[in-house]
């Protein structure tokens, strides 16, 4: 693990593996979720594939920097806020944290890069794509969703069941048992993960970091966001949505949404999928986002020739 220090004095962690020379492609994680939630069979694939692959911490997650001198925001004034003339504590903002991905880019030289997002990345990828065209070379967005977040009858549901194992005090055991049940509930019921895998994860989760006001803060940072859906048309790099078709966070309407709003982005709607990396599927997923890569790589190279 490595670590860079942005202007704003936030401390972001990273690791960097791969050819100094390859393509870089740069994984952005979702809310609360560690850089350790992408897959190693996804994030070596990609390496094996000849790319350098770099994957971090947002700011207020794992080993990057916790914000909790930024104070707990109300979400429910944030939410007001949008519509009445309410004022509001938000700490940061989706563009704050897509400035971080840029000082994290700028810091290790890298002019140019692929973006994978998902979640919260791949809106954090939506609006670097759209803001700063030169810098992506191609996009690739995974379960996320180009407007604000809806509360649909199947969200309630979930928050509902979620709110049922929010444990009342943070310890180590209450919090390895939230996530496995956060988990099963988000999972994907074509590729169902045993609770014993789910604890291994999460233990090895908790144990390296544990931020759960983080978790609150980038939900602000998501609330507080405008919708993006003018800016979509803006993303002018190769783009590839994916999304699940059993998805109880993020419905498969976004995905559906996203690309048919991003000029000749591609659509690839997976059955049984749910708002998780299955391991079942990660050969694939690996396979998916090389190709689309290699593609983006090719199209610079001959555009390159031209002139």
């Amino acid at each position: 693990m490595r670590t860079i220090k942005t202007s704003s004095g936030i401390n972001i962690s990273y690791q960097d593996s791969g050819e100094l020379a390859a393509p870089v492609i740069i994984l952005i994680m979702g809310l609360g979720a560690q850089l350790t939630v992408w897959p190693d069979e996804l994030y070596y694939g990609l390496v094996n594939n000849g790319f350098r692959v770099i994957r971090f911490d947002n700011r207020d997650t794992g080993l990057s920097s916790q914000l909790g001198q930024l104070g707990n925001p109300n979400l429910f004034k944030i939410w007001l806020s949008k519509r009445l003339p309410v004022a509001s504590h938000i700490p940061y903002t989706l563009d704050d944290m897509a400035n971080d991905v840029l000082e994290l880019m700028a810091a290790l030289k890298i002019k140019k890069a692929h973006l994978v997002g998902a979640s919260m990345g791949g809106m954090i990828a939506q609006l670097i794509a759209a803001q700063n065209k030169k810098k992506v070379l191609s996009l690739t967005s995974i379960m996320s969703s180009s407007t604000k977040p809806k509360l649909s009858a199947a969200s309630l549901k979930l928050f509902i069941q979620l709110a049922k194992h929010r444990p009342r005090r943070e310890n180590r055991d209450s919090a390895i048992h939230y996530n496995i049940k956060l988990n099963q509930l988000i999972g994907s019921p074509a590729y169902p993960q045993d609770e014993q895998t789910l604890r291994k994860q999460a233990t090895l989760g908790v144990d390296r970091a544990h931020n759960p006001q983080g978790f609150y803060r980038q939900l602000a940072a998501i609330a507080a966001s405008d919708c993006r859906q003018h800016l979509m048309p803006k993303i002018k790099a190769p783009t590839l949505v994916i999304h699940g078709s059993s998805d109880p966070v993020m419905p498969v309407a976004a995905g559906k949404q996203t690309a048919h709003q991003i000029r000749k982005a591609k659509l690839k709607i997976v059955n049984g999928m749910g708002h998780n990396f299955p391991p079942a599927l990660m050969a694939k997923m690996t396979k998916w986002i090389s190709k689309h890569v290699k593609k983006a790589e090719q199209k610079r190279a001959l555009k390159k020739n031209k002139r």
